[in-house]
């Protein structure tokens, strides 16, 4: 596809933005955090997407048909985990009382209506303006949106390492105003391996380096995507195969 520009939403690592650059193309990061040093544009991006729904400024308003907008929306409340707190069995859960575990289920229902409500608008934004979009969240029988939503993903990258990346975590993606390029890439990736063996007393054990990821933490990290991942990525699906 052609693309003249990237916009990647909720993105601050830089990853991605980093890789369009390498390229050739023009890209830039917006989220609301900058702890990596590499956002752009520091915005609400929730605000920013209402905004552009109603028709009121935003930042999708200097976005041409000819740009692409990849979008890696938040996934805490579409996510497989969501539905154990619904259910009152989450491990942080267990001295809960009936009561507390119901009224947080009041809450909870909130909070995903929201993003539910937001990750659609951010759809007919770019399907009324007729702007390119790719949005990417994990897959699973039991994501929320693999469920309770109508447009089925244009692609689900099933073993992320095979393309060069930290892990494995099943990711599905959809395409708008767009489609998957599926261009062959003739290149071995390299194998990441977090894993590191150490001895412990009579015993050899394995733990998990999540440093070299580039995060502070497990959670942060396990949202981290390689640069080699995202250069592949690119090349595979998004633009024109180059002679």
């Amino acid at each position: 596809m052609k693309v003249n520009k990237a916009l990647c939403l909720f993105e601050q690592s830089g990853t991605f933005k980093n890789e369009f650059i390498k390229l050739g193309i023009p890209a830039e990061d917006y989220d609301i955090l900058n702890d990596f040093g590499e956002t752009n544009n520091v915005c609400d991006l929730f605000a920013e997407i209402k905004r552009g729904y109603n028709n009121e400024p935003s930042i999708f308003d200097n976005v041409t048909p000819d740009d692409l907008i990849i979008a890696f929306f938040p996934c805490v409340r579409f996510e497989n985990q969501i539905n154990l707190w619904f259910r009152g069995q989450a491990s942080q859960q267990a001295s809960w009382t009936l009561e507390k575990k119901i009224k947080y289920d009041i809450d909870l229902m909130k909070e995903v209506a929201k993003n539910y409500e937001l990750f659609n608008q951010l759809f007919l934004i770019c399907i009324n303006r007729g702007l390119k979009l790719i949005v990417e969240n994990p897959f699973s029988e039991e994501h929320f949106l693999r469920r309770y939503w109508c447009l089925p993903p244009s692609l689900i990258d099933k073993d992320r390492t095979e393309r060069g990346d930290y892990y494995r975590k099943p990711t599905q993606y959809w395409f708008l105003n767009c489609k998957p390029s599926n261009n062959m890439i003739f290149e071995f990736t390299n194998f990441r391996q977090l894993e590191v063996t150490t001895r412990r007393k009579d015993t050899w054990a394995s733990t998990r380096d999540y440093s070299v990821t580039g995060a502070k933490n497990r959670e942060v990290a396990r949202s981290m995507i390689h640069p080699e991942y995202a250069n592949r990525f690119i090349r595979e699906f998004i633009l024109d195969e180059r002679k």
